[in-house]
């Protein structure tokens, strides 16, 4: 949620504080403040000025935000958002959504890194899609806000390649994130959130509205579970808790297993929202 700036509250006249802090972290600043609605706001590395929703449980599949029924998609393609955690492998589906669906379908896609332009170069360097389709965003220390309170740093590319190239899908992939991160309806209207079993069978129960709220879960490199002893059926039984029956898909998307079933709930969800058929 945007806010002005805290000099342009300075001549109101209450009772409450306003704390101004101020964190330098090589030639990085980040300051916060109390604004008038009595919401903490913080603006760092280029960021508009913004607070963050509290979160006050790990959230309910059945009770996440629906999509956009006013959506003019002439103006933007309909838009996946791909998020979770750093190294779940995002980049990875990101990579082979554009191989399984370029063929049939216009697409466009935006990567976010924090501080580099890594993902999209990874993207094409492995020839995802022609390069003058991908665009690559810095988003600064703060990932989540780029894809819930302060989209426009995404909006912007997004509406550019849809026009430029008449898209039929974008694909917007976060930065690596915590598990309170997801997208806002206001940038994606389906969301996917990626986890892998490497970090442990007890990723789905701890939730977060990553987990419980995006329309798809992916539980990503099972071929691992062995070797960090993970038990995908106490997977599945968490996953399938804490999304109230919500969909997941078991996936190893590195070497395609899964990805069919991913590129299904996507192109099913395209058709409800654009009352279009599939190619």
């Amino acid at each position: 949620m945007a806010s002005p700036a805290p000099d342009s509250a300075a001549g109101h006249d209450h009772d409450h504080h306003h704390h101004h802090h101020h964190h330098q972290d090589g030639d990085t600043a980040a300051m916060s403040w109390v604004g008038a609605d009595g919401r903490i706001y913080h603006s760092h590395d280029g960021l508009a000025p913004h607070s963050h929703e509290p979160i006050y449980s790990p959230g309910f599949f059945s009770k996440r935000a629906p999509p956009l029924l006013a959506r003019d998609f002439r103006e933007r393609a309909f838009t996946v958002g791909i998020g979770g955690p750093v190294g779940t492998g995002k980049t990875a589906l990101m990579l082979a959504l554009c191989e399984f669906l370029r063929d049939k379908y216009s697409l466009a896609a935006v990567t976010n890194d924090i501080f580099t332009k890594e993902d999209g170069e990874f993207l094409v360097k492995h020839g995802a899609l022609p390069e003058e389709r991908i665009r690559a965003v810095e988003t600064g220390g703060c990932p989540h806000a780029a894809i819930r309170e302060d989209i426009s740093i995404n909006l912007g590319p997004l509406e550019e390649l849809s026009n430029l190239y008449r898209a039929d899908i974008l694909l917007c992939e976060s930065g690596g994130d915590n598990l309170a991160a997801n997208f806002s309806r206001e940038l994606a209207d389906f969301i996917i959130y990626i986890i892998d079993v490497s970090a442990g069978d007890k990723i789905p129960r701890k939730g977060g509205p990553g987990i419980t709220q995006a329309d798809l879960l992916v539980i990503n490199k099972t071929d691992l579970a062995p070797a960090v002893g993970a038990d995908l059926a106490v997977m599945e039984r968490d996953a399938l808790r804490m999304r109230d029956g919500g969909p997941f898909v078991f996936a190893q998307v590195k070497h395609g297993v899964g990805v069919a079933e991913i590129v299904d709930h996507i192109l099913h969800a395209w058709e409800v929202a654009n009352g279009k058929k599939r190619h």
